[in-house]
C-alpha cells in the first residue's frame, strides 16, 4: 500500500477510535471477521493480514504451481481413462461405470484450472468477468464433490462384490447408470446457489478484483450456509459411507484368509483398500474440515487467522485428480493392456486376433507337454 494511503489509513483509524461508529465515515475502519471486511463504494476493505495473504508468494506462486502440476498430470491421465472406457472396454460392469464417471468429474475439474492458474499468477486479480468467475467456482466445487460421491459409490460397489459376489444388484449396470445420473443431477442442482451471489469482489486496499477469495459482508450468511451444507452433505456423509464399506470389506477379507490358495490375492486387496482409504482422507479431509471451520467462523463473526492454511489444503486436495487414475485404473492389468494397445495403435480386432493366437499356442504347448510326459510314462512302465 502506498505511503500516502498508509497515513490516511492511520488517521482514519485514530479518528474512528475516538468517535462512535456512526460518526465515522465510510472508509477502512476494520471490523474484519473471517475473510471479509467493511464494504464501501470503493470495494471491500480487509485487514492488513488478509491483504498480505492475497499478495504473498503462497497465493501467487505456490498455489498456481500446484495447479499446473495437477493440470499437466490430470488432463492426459483422466482423458485416457475415459477413452479406454468408451472405445476399448467391450464388457462394461458397474465398477467401470462408476470409475468412468469419476474420471469425467476429475477431467471437468482439471480443464478449468488454467483460469485459476492465470488468476493466481496475476496477483489474485480476476480479469475475466463475474459470470466466468461464477462458472469457475461452480465447476471447482461441483466436480470436487462429484469425485467424492463417485469414490463413495465405488466403495459400496466393491463391498457388494466382495461380501455378496452372487448378488444380482451388484452386477446391474442399470443401477450404476441410474446412481451416476442421480449424482450428477443432485450435485449440479446444489451448486446453483453459487451463481446467485457475487463471487467477484473488489478489494479496495489492493485495488484488485478477487474471485471467491473475499466475501461481501452483506452476503456472508448465504455463502456460509451454502458451504456448511455442502461440507456436511458432500464430504461427511460420503466419508462415513466409504469408511463403513471398507471396514466391512476388510472384515470379510480377513475371514477368508484361512484359505492359503487365495490368501495372497486377498492381501493385495487389503493393501489396495487401505491405500484408497488413506488417499481419500489425506486429499479431502484437511480441506473440508478447514472449509467447515472457515465458514463457521465467518458466520459467527469470529476472528479467523486460518485462511492461508484453508486455501492451501483446498489446493492440495486437487492432487486427488492426479491420483485417481493411477489408483483406480492403472492398477488394473486389463486397463494397462488397453493403454498399451492404444499407444501401439492396435485395433480391437488385432488385439482379439493376438489373444486367440496366444491362447492356441499356449494350448498347443500344453498338449505337447502332456503327450511327451505320457509317452515317457508308458516307456517306463514297459
Amino acid at each position: 500500500v502506498p505511503c500516502g494511503h498508509c497515513c490516511l489509513l492511520l488517521e482514519h483509524i485514530l479518528f474512528c477510535s475516538s468517535h462512535s461508529l456512526h460518526q465515522c465515515g465510510p472508509a477502512p475502519c476494520y471490523k474484519t471477521r473471517g475473510f471479509t471486511g467493511n464494504e464501501t463504494s470503493e470495494g471491500v476493505w480487509i485487514n492488513p493480514r488478509d491483504q498480505e495473504i492475497l499478495s504473498s508468494r503462497l497465493t501467487t506462486v505456490f498455489l498456481p504451481v500446484i495447479y499446473i502440476i495437477v493440470f499437466l498430470v490430470g488432463l492426459p491421465t483422466n482423458a485416457l481413462a475415459i477413452w479406454v472406457f468408451l472405445f476399448r472396454t467391450k464388457k462394461k460392469h458397474p465398477s467401470s461405470i462408476y470409475m468412468a464417471n469419476l474420471a469425467l468429474a476429475d477431467l471437468l475439474f482439471v480443464i478449468w484450472l488454467p483460469l485459476k492458474i492465470a488468476y493466481h499468477f496475476n496477483g489474485n486479480n480476476w480479469i475475466y468477468g463475474d459470470g466466468l468467475c461464477k462458472v469457475l467456482v461452480a465447476f471447482f466445487y461441483g466436480n470436487m464433490y462429484c469425485s467424492v460421491a463417485f469414490i463413495a459409490c465405488i466403495s459400496v460397489q466393491r463391498y457388494w462384490a466382495v461380501v455378496h459376489p452372487l448378488s444380482q444388484q451388484q452386477r446391474s449396470n442399470c443401477v450404476a447408470v441410474s446412481v451416476s445420473i442421480t449424482v450428477w443431477v443432485v450435485v449440479w442442482l446444489i451448486s446453483i446457489p453459487l451463481y446467485l451471489y457475487d463471487q467477484e469482489v473488489r478489494v479496495a486496499g489492493l485495488k484488485i478484483l478477487t474471485c471467491h477469495d473475499v466475501t461481501r459482508p452483506s452476503q456472508k450468511q448465504i455463502a456460509a450456509g451454502y458451504f456448511l451444507t455442502m461440507g456436511t452433505l458432500g464430504f461427511i456423509v460420503p466419508t462415513v459411507v466409504c469408511i463403513i464399506s471398507y471396514v466391512l470389506m476388510l472384515k470379510a477379507l480377513k475371514n477368508s484368509m484361512t484359505d492359503p490358495t487365495i490368501a495372497k490375492r486377498r492381501k493385495k486387496a487389503v493393501v489396495l483398500i487401505v491405500t484408497v482409504l488413506i488417499m481419500f482422507l489425506l486429499c479431502f479431509a484437511p480441506s473440508n474440515i478447514m472449509l467447515l471451520v472457515h465458514y463457521s467462523l465467518l458466520l459467527k463473526g469470529a476472528n479467523n487467522n486460518l485462511y492461508g492454511f484453508y486455501i492451501t489444503t483446498l489446493c492440495l486436495s486437487s492432487l486427488n485428480s492426479c491420483f485417481d487414475p493411477f489408483v483406480y485404473y492403472f492398477i488394473s492389468e486389463d486397463f494397462r493392456g488397453h493403454v498399451k494397445n492404444t499407444f501401439l495403435c492396435r485395433s480391437e480386432r488385432t488385439v482379439e486376433r493376438m489373444r486367440v493366437s496366444f491362447s492356441a499356442l499356449k494350448f498347443s504347448k500344453k498338449s505337447n507337454t502332456y503327450t511327451s510326459e505320457s509317452g515317457n510314462t508308458r516307456s517306463t512302465d514297459c
